[in-house]
């Protein structure tokens, strides 16, 4: 067929902004293999950026908010990291499965390049999606995987990403009919279109789209579902289309104001635990439900079931909504709240290079910069509650990205963020621990034990960059003049530290460059500070 899309790595920004709103037309978006279709996905990574900074600018203008809390979006952008993970050591399972029973069950294969069989895919993976997604909500162990997607108690873009890493491992099993006549070319496509055009229906700043609120899931069809208004439970389960809840008499019309998340809050910012909460309550309930068939109903039937009730549990047990409910927002000092967003950029770094370069790394080095990324997620999510072992998560953290760095299996990809700490320390050494450059170079040879030595000889110095470091958001936040002078003092105190090596660079934080602390300052020296106010 002439004017087929182009393989992997061929996208203009055109097809890939029309991805997203599942707008390609068959003949850019037909592959006669597997291997030719483009990871839609994660090209998409930088759209999905641009989005949700569009939507910031739109909720901030129109409605006078932001369009979420930072904490809870890192929460749903660190779910969606984890979802990928698994990529990068295997196939995807929908895939996998769904190749074995092409290769060995199908009853005949339709046209790859056939416009008819594209559409037909669009419906069938829509119409499968539906199925999934419904069940996902009336099976408790399908619901213990599909409750992190709801757990966010906003409603914005980056609830869109807030993914399980378990759902996988279920939703395969309802796409394979079409393995017995669709090519798996054509199944892949639809598969990353129906998941994108997902992603931007979760938004506060569309309201309706007049006629095509009759056939497509719209923002205002998806608000209700992820609503825990009793009028919204258990609706409008569509993907792409909204005619299956129609059909299927499982639709309703946004109509009260939606309150977002879950009947029962997590309260928890932990990746794991937002992952995992609910295996651990189908665990807890199984145990303590008598009778082996109530134990076996417990976890095939509704998330709300109990002995005597029905499938699904009863209405009336769903909490009543005032309208006055409070999302968990603990409050972070702002230094704390922008260290989180920096270091959470950082890995995102680490998150979309791993993708990028995994065809060149070795199984070890997938696996350390893997479990890097989950160590990171981890001690974001500790600091975010101010749990009380964050700090000393944190600076295990760092320990451990320093180790990773000297042994070559991690890099700063963004040398802006990363302070210069091999120069620094050799002309930042405060005088009253002095000593331990004697011991620095007795230990020369251990290049790991050194560097850390270094950081630790900087603890003074670190608490006084941090200083000024707040200083400086307190300044540009306020334009508080009566603390240049505080600045000031502070950067001479520093000047007067100066000595030791006379290699590197020196410190010069004069005011004008202030500013540039925004960018360059180290993973150590935030987190010493954070230690000594935390503990």
């Amino acid at each position: 067929m002439d004017g087929l899309a182009a393989p992997q790595g061929g996208l203009s920004v055109s097809q890939q902004v029309r991805a997203m709103f599942y707008v390609l037309q068959p003949n850019e978006s037909s592959f006669a293999s597997l291997e030719e279709v483009p990871d839609y996905v994660n090209k998409a990574t930088p759209l999905f950026i641009v989005l949700m900074l569009l939507e910031f600018v739109v909720s901030w203008v129109w409605r006078h908010q932001a369009p979420g809390q930072i904490n809870d979006s890192i929460t749903s952008l660190s779910a969606g990291v984890l979802s990928r993970l698994p990529d990068v050591v295997s196939r995807s399972l929908e895939l996998t499965t769904y190749i074995y029973v092409w290769d060995n069950y199908r009853l005949f294969e339709l046209l790859w390049d056939s416009p008819w069989t594209w559409y037909l895919t669009f419906l069938g993976v829509d119409f499968g999606y539906y199925w999934f997604h419904r069940m996902a909500h009336e099976v408790n162990i399908l619901w213990a995987a599909h409750q992190v997607h709801h757990s966010s108690e906003a409603y914005n873009l980056s609830t869109a990403l807030r993914q399980s890493v378990l759902q996988r491992y279920a939703s395969w099993v309802f796409y394979l009919p079409m393995a017995l006549f669709i090519p798996p070319s054509v199944y892949a496509v639809h598969l990353q279109f129906n998941l994108l055009y997902q992603f931007w229906i979760h938004t506060e700043v569309v309201n309706t789209l007049g006629p095509l609120e009759l056939i497509l899931n719209t923002p205002s069809h998806h608000r209700v579902h992820h609503g825990r208004n009793p009028y919204c439970i258990d609706k409008n389960y569509g993907g792409t289309l909204i005619i299956w809840d129609r059909i299927f008499g499982t639709f309703v019309a946004e109509n009260d104001k939606v309150i977002y998340g879950l009947t029962h809050p997590i309260n928890t910012f932990e990746p794991f635990k937002v992952q995992l909460c609910h295996l651990a309550y189908i665990w807890s309930t199984f145990w303590a439900t008598p009778g082996f068939s109530n134990k076996l109903s417990v976890i095939f039937k509704g998330p709300g079931w109990g002995p005597g009730k029905p499938r699904l549990g009863l209405p009336e047990e769903i909490p009543v909504i005032t309208g006055k409910e409070v999302p968990f927002n603990p409050r972070l000092p702002i230094y704390l709240s922008v260290y989180a967003v920096v270091h959470f950029a950082l890995m995102l770094g680490f998150y979309v290079d791993l993708f990028e370069t995994q065809a060149t790394l070795s199984q070890v080095t997938l696996l350390l910069r893997i479990g890097y990324i989950i160590l990171t997620l981890t001690s974001i999510g500790f600091l975010l509650e101010q749990r009380p072992k964050a700090a000393s998560l944190e600076v295990v953290r760092c320990s451990v990205f320093l180790a990773l760095h000297k042994l070559s299996y991690l890099k700063i990809y963004i040398a802006s963020l990363a302070f210069p700490y091999e120069n620094v320390v050799a002309n930042s050494v405060p005088e009253f621990i002095s000593l331990w450059c004697s011991l620095d170079q007795f230990c020369g040879r251990f290049c790991l034990l050194c560097t850390i030595l270094n950081h630790l000889k900087c603890a003074w110095v670190s608490i006084n960059l941090i200083h000024i470091y707040s200083l400086v958001v307190r300044y540009a936040l306020h334009k508080n003049y009566e603390l240049l002078p505080e600045m000031c003092q502070i950067c001479e105190i520093l000047e007067q530290s100066k000595g030791g090596s006379q290699t590197g660079t020196s410190i010069n934080f004069s005011l004008p460059d202030c500013s540039l602390l925004l960018y360059h300052y180290n993973f150590m020296f935030v987190v010493l500070y954070i230690y000594i106010l935390m503990t």
